[in-house]
């Protein structure tokens, strides 16, 4: 089983939005997401269309080009017209049983940089990308993009 997380964060002015249509996967994420909100005392996270689109683009990127990065995340968001104070974005692949919600909290929660951004209060709206596809010669592999923004 292979996974990988990596997390970013930058300032920027703020704006809130809707409720997006997610997979499973995506809808599983965004319910452990919030747990771990809840348990710390923190508002829930809302899924939002501009950042859903955003977040998948990038996974479906990713898979395609065999790469593993961040990018230009903060133009990606900004592009979406997205424009809160403060963005952020955490990344994750996996399979089997770490290419699962859980696994992939639990491994964003050991980590003080993802950790940084799960937790943020002033996050409100969320974009959560994930896709099954072959990575790193691994198939059924899930990638995860997570674009948050708020204040």
């Amino acid at each position: 089983m292979a996974a990988a997380v990596t997390a970013c964060i930058l300032a920027g002015a703020a704006h809130a939005a809707s409720t997006a249509t997610l997979t499973r996967s995506e809808s599983s994420l965004l319910t452990a997401m919030n747990e771990a909100r809840a348990a710390n005392g923190l508002r829930p996270l809302r899924a939002d269309p501009r950042l859903e689109l955003a977040s998948r683009a990038h996974s479906s990127r990713m898979l395609r080009t065999g790469t593993f990065s961040h990018g230009a995340f903060y133009t990606r968001i900004r592009r979406t017209g997205v424009h809160a104070r403060r963005v952020g974005e955490n990344l994750a692949w996996g399979q089997g049983s770490v290419g699962v919600a859980r696994s992939i909290i639990a491994m964003w929660l050991a980590s003080p940089e993802h950790r940084a951004n799960l937790l943020h209060p002033g996050y409100r709206i969320v974009g959560v990308g994930a896709l099954r596809g072959c990575f790193a010669g691994h198939r059924h592999t899930l990638m995860v993009t997570t674009d948050f923004a708020g204040r």
